[in-house]
């Protein structure tokens, strides 16, 4: 595919214009969500949308409402120019790069809560978390209108409250999930692993593998606890804070004592000033 730059839009009149051309085409068009600082992860989502789709939007917004008070909106990494060459060099077709006002104008007062799914794992350490990527999302959805938008599976937690939240508000939008790109030594890609120093880095694979022994270890039915209090023992030795560690019931989230149906191993961590999550099917 030749490479190209993708049509930027900051006005809504005029991204929806264009989109309901390709859909007056016949065109299925495919939504990837981002908050820019794009790597091989989100370049995965684009390839996986090509397949899909004839047309594909990329957003670009860095949600403030998903962050914290003592997160890092401030310093998450932010190269608009950057991330719009490699959605050309991707093959993506537009991409919506609203400003803060444009998404939250004045007098804005609507939030979208997820019930139960957004209560465990990083919920409790991200309180409001989940109900900014709840509403944003919703709002790019309603702005794009695609046939299908994707989600990496690295955010699984957040990908099931996406999921419910376009189950229950009857959106007419198929939510899917594209699985983790990683680093060779099995760290998951993500636009904070840039905050690690070298000698983090060196240590943040260790994650993955705890992942990996603790999912091996739980498909034969055997009980788990063991198993978890092994690997957060062995994440804590190696100089990771540990705020979870769990396998969960793949639908609900829920926490289980073995495994007898779909499930995933998640975890969230701190290594130094950098928060890693994972999670591996079992």
């Amino acid at each position: 595919m030749p490479e190209s730059t993708p049509q930027r839009f900051s006005d809504l009149a005029a991204l929806r214009g264009c989109v309901a051309a390709w859909r007056a085409a016949g065109e299925r068009v495919v939504l990837v969500p981002t908050m820019g600082a794009l790597h091989e992860g989100h370049l995965a989502l684009v390839a996986e949308a090509r397949r899909l789709g004839q047309r594909i939007v990329a957003s670009i917004f860095v949600n403030p409402t998903q962050f914290g008070p003592n997160e890092d909106f401030a310093r998450y990494p932010r190269d608009v120019e950057t991330d719009l060459a490699l959605l050309g060099r991707a093959g993506a077709d537009a991409a919506w790069t609203p400003d803060v006002p444009t998404m939250y104008p004045p007098g804005f007062a609507t939030r979208i809560e997820v019930g139960a799914l957004s209560e465990g794992l990083c919920g409790p350490f991200r309180p409001g978390h989940f109900a900014g990527v709840a509403t944003v999302v919703t709002k790019l959805l309603n702005q794009v209108r695609p046939d299908v938008a994707l989600f990496g599976e690295k955010d699984f937690q957040q990908l099931r409250v996406i999921q419910q939240a376009v189950a229950d508000l009857d959106l007419a939008v198929e939510i899917r999930g594209v699985p983790t790109v990683r680093e060779p030594d099995g760290l998951a890609l993500s636009s904070r692993n840039r905050y690690l120093s070298p000698e983090e880095r060196a240590t943040a694979p260790r994650l993955h593998a705890v992942l990996t022994e603790i999912a091996a270890a739980s498909r034969n039915g055997t009980p788990v606890a063991g198993r978890i209090a092994a690997g957060r023992a062995a994440l804590e030795v190696a100089g990771f804070r540990v705020q979870y560690l769990a396998v969960c019931d793949a639908r609900t989230l829920a926490p289980v004592e073995r495994v007898d149906g779909p499930a995933r191993v998640l975890a969230a961590a701190f290594l130094g000033r950098t928060r890693l999550i994972d999670n591996l099917a079992v």
